[in-house]
Protein backbone atom coordinates (compact mmCIF):
# COMPACT_ATOMS: atom_id res chain seq x y z
CA UNK A 1 0.00 0.00 0.00
CA UNK A 2 2.71 2.54 0.93
CA UNK A 3 4.60 1.74 -2.26
CA UNK A 4 1.51 2.68 -4.30
CA UNK A 5 1.16 5.97 -2.40
CA UNK A 6 4.76 6.92 -3.18
CA UNK A 7 4.50 5.79 -6.80
CA UNK A 8 1.33 7.75 -7.58
CA UNK A 9 2.82 11.24 -7.02
CA UNK A 10 5.96 10.23 -8.91
CA UNK A 11 3.84 8.92 -11.78
CA UNK A 12 1.85 12.18 -11.86
CA UNK A 13 5.02 14.25 -12.02
CA UNK A 14 6.61 12.13 -14.73
CA UNK A 15 3.51 12.02 -16.93
CA UNK A 16 2.43 15.65 -16.49
CA UNK A 17 5.06 17.10 -18.79
CA UNK A 18 6.53 18.92 -15.82
CA UNK A 19 9.98 20.33 -16.52
CA UNK A 20 12.14 19.60 -13.52
CA UNK A 21 15.48 21.33 -12.97
CA UNK A 22 18.63 19.45 -13.89
CA UNK A 23 21.59 20.52 -11.78
CA UNK A 24 24.65 21.01 -13.92
CA UNK A 25 28.13 22.47 -13.51
CA UNK A 26 26.67 25.93 -14.12
CA UNK A 27 25.46 28.48 -11.56
CA UNK A 28 21.77 28.24 -12.50
CA UNK A 29 19.91 24.92 -12.83
CA UNK A 30 19.02 23.85 -16.37
CA UNK A 31 15.24 23.74 -16.69
CA UNK A 32 14.18 23.01 -20.29
CA UNK A 33 11.72 25.49 -21.77
CA UNK A 34 8.72 23.64 -23.23
CA UNK A 35 8.40 23.86 -27.05
CA UNK A 36 5.15 25.84 -26.94
CA UNK A 37 6.82 28.44 -24.70
CA UNK A 38 9.86 28.61 -27.01
CA UNK A 39 7.57 29.27 -29.97
CA UNK A 40 5.60 31.93 -28.13
CA UNK A 41 8.79 33.68 -26.94
CA UNK A 42 10.03 33.89 -30.53
CA UNK A 43 6.63 35.07 -31.80
CA UNK A 44 6.36 37.73 -29.09
CA UNK A 45 9.83 39.02 -30.04
CA UNK A 46 8.68 39.09 -33.70
CA UNK A 47 11.76 37.14 -34.80
CA UNK A 48 12.53 37.29 -38.50
CA UNK A 49 15.25 36.04 -40.81
CA UNK A 50 17.61 39.00 -40.37
CA UNK A 51 17.65 38.78 -36.56
CA UNK A 52 20.60 37.72 -34.45
CA UNK A 53 19.38 35.98 -31.32
CA UNK A 54 21.47 35.57 -28.18
CA UNK A 55 20.17 33.07 -25.66
CA UNK A 56 21.82 33.59 -22.28
CA UNK A 57 21.91 30.36 -20.33
CA UNK A 58 21.08 28.46 -23.51
CA UNK A 59 20.96 24.99 -21.93
CA UNK A 60 20.50 22.39 -24.66
CA UNK A 61 20.19 25.08 -27.36
CA UNK A 62 16.50 24.62 -28.08
CA UNK A 63 15.60 28.34 -28.41
CA UNK A 64 18.44 29.19 -30.79
CA UNK A 65 17.90 26.00 -32.81
CA UNK A 66 14.15 26.65 -33.11
CA UNK A 67 14.75 30.25 -34.23
CA UNK A 68 17.18 29.05 -36.90
CA UNK A 69 14.91 26.26 -38.07
CA UNK A 70 11.61 28.19 -38.10
CA UNK A 71 12.79 31.67 -39.14
CA UNK A 72 16.25 31.20 -40.64
CA UNK A 73 17.62 33.53 -37.94
CA UNK A 74 21.21 33.36 -36.81
CA UNK A 75 21.84 32.66 -33.16
CA UNK A 76 24.42 32.50 -30.41
CA UNK A 77 23.88 30.39 -27.32
CA UNK A 78 25.82 31.37 -24.21
CA UNK A 79 26.12 28.57 -21.66
CA UNK A 80 28.55 28.12 -18.77
CA UNK A 81 28.20 24.32 -18.61
CA UNK A 82 30.54 22.58 -21.11
CA UNK A 83 28.37 19.44 -21.29
CA UNK A 84 25.34 21.50 -22.30
CA UNK A 85 27.41 23.38 -24.89
CA UNK A 86 28.41 20.06 -26.44
CA UNK A 87 24.80 18.83 -26.34
CA UNK A 88 23.66 22.08 -28.02
CA UNK A 89 26.19 21.69 -30.81
CA UNK A 90 25.13 18.07 -31.33
CA UNK A 91 21.45 19.11 -31.38
CA UNK A 92 22.17 21.85 -33.94
CA UNK A 93 23.95 19.34 -36.17
CA UNK A 94 21.04 16.86 -35.86
CA UNK A 95 18.58 19.62 -36.83
CA UNK A 96 20.85 20.73 -39.73
CA UNK A 97 21.16 24.36 -38.54
CA UNK A 98 24.80 24.30 -37.43
CA UNK A 99 25.62 26.83 -40.17
CA UNK A 100 23.25 29.36 -38.55
CA UNK A 101 24.08 28.90 -34.87
CA UNK A 102 27.02 28.80 -32.54
CA UNK A 103 27.31 27.86 -28.89
CA UNK A 104 29.90 29.35 -26.57
CA UNK A 105 31.03 28.19 -23.16
CA UNK A 106 30.96 31.58 -21.48
CA UNK A 107 29.66 33.48 -18.47
CA UNK A 108 26.48 35.32 -19.49
CA UNK A 109 27.48 38.31 -17.35
CA UNK A 110 30.67 38.78 -19.38
CA UNK A 111 29.36 38.36 -22.94
CA UNK A 112 29.14 41.22 -25.43
CA UNK A 113 25.48 41.19 -26.50
CA UNK A 114 25.78 44.24 -28.79
CA UNK A 115 25.39 42.16 -32.02
CA UNK A 116 22.00 40.84 -30.78
CA UNK A 117 18.67 42.08 -32.07
CA UNK A 118 16.86 39.64 -29.74
CA UNK A 119 18.00 38.31 -26.36
CA UNK A 120 16.20 35.39 -24.72
CA UNK A 121 16.65 34.17 -21.17
CA UNK A 122 15.32 31.82 -18.55
CA UNK A 123 17.29 32.96 -15.55
CA UNK A 124 16.49 33.63 -11.93
CA UNK A 125 15.44 37.19 -10.94
CA UNK A 126 18.71 38.14 -9.25
CA UNK A 127 20.62 37.13 -12.39
CA UNK A 128 18.21 39.08 -14.63
CA UNK A 129 18.73 42.15 -12.45
CA UNK A 130 22.50 41.93 -13.08
CA UNK A 131 21.89 41.71 -16.83
CA UNK A 132 19.69 44.81 -17.04
CA UNK A 133 22.54 47.40 -17.10
CA UNK A 134 24.38 45.27 -19.68
CA UNK A 135 21.33 45.29 -21.94
CA UNK A 136 20.81 49.03 -21.48
CA UNK A 137 24.45 49.75 -22.27
CA UNK A 138 25.02 47.35 -25.17
CA UNK A 139 21.76 46.72 -27.07
CA UNK A 140 20.76 48.98 -29.95
CA UNK A 141 17.36 50.69 -30.21
CA UNK A 142 14.74 48.25 -31.46
CA UNK A 143 16.39 45.22 -29.84
CA UNK A 144 14.02 42.95 -27.95
CA UNK A 145 14.55 41.03 -24.71
CA UNK A 146 12.29 38.10 -23.85
CA UNK A 147 12.34 36.31 -20.50
CA UNK A 148 10.65 33.06 -19.54
CA UNK A 149 9.00 33.17 -16.09
CA UNK A 150 11.10 35.86 -14.43
CA UNK A 151 10.92 39.66 -14.79
CA UNK A 152 13.85 42.07 -14.82
CA UNK A 153 13.66 44.16 -11.68
CA UNK A 154 13.51 47.89 -12.32
CA UNK A 155 12.47 47.56 -15.96
CA UNK A 156 8.72 47.44 -16.61
CA UNK A 157 7.93 45.02 -19.46
CA UNK A 158 6.23 46.15 -22.64
CA UNK A 159 4.14 42.97 -22.64
CA UNK A 160 3.42 40.06 -20.29
CA UNK A 161 1.73 36.86 -21.47
CA UNK A 162 0.69 33.67 -19.73
CA UNK A 163 1.10 30.29 -21.43
CA UNK A 164 -0.83 27.34 -20.04
CA UNK A 165 1.56 24.82 -18.56
CA UNK A 166 1.31 21.49 -16.88
CA UNK A 167 -0.37 20.39 -13.70
CA UNK A 168 2.08 22.31 -11.51
CA UNK A 169 3.09 25.42 -13.40
CA UNK A 170 1.80 27.97 -15.91
CA UNK A 171 4.46 29.99 -17.74
CA UNK A 172 4.88 33.75 -17.95
CA UNK A 173 6.68 35.45 -20.83
CA UNK A 174 7.98 39.01 -20.49
CA UNK A 175 8.92 41.26 -23.41
CA UNK A 176 11.00 44.45 -23.36
CA UNK A 177 12.18 46.63 -26.21
CA UNK A 178 15.16 48.96 -26.22
CA UNK A 179 13.87 52.43 -27.03
CA UNK A 180 16.15 55.38 -27.72
CA UNK A 181 19.88 55.48 -27.18
CA UNK A 182 21.47 53.32 -24.47
CA UNK A 183 22.45 56.41 -22.44
CA UNK A 184 18.73 57.22 -21.93
CA UNK A 185 18.38 54.14 -19.65
CA UNK A 186 20.91 55.19 -17.04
Amino acid sequence: MSRALVSLPLLLILTSGCTLPVWTAGEVPFVPTPPEVVDRMLELAEVKKGDVIYDLGSGDGRIIIRAAKKYGARGVGIEIDPDLVKRSRDNAWKEKVEHLVEFREQDALKVDVSPATVVTLYMLPEFNKKLRPIFWQQLRPGSRVVSHDFPIEGWPPLKVEKVKGDLFHDHTIYLWKIEGEPSSYR
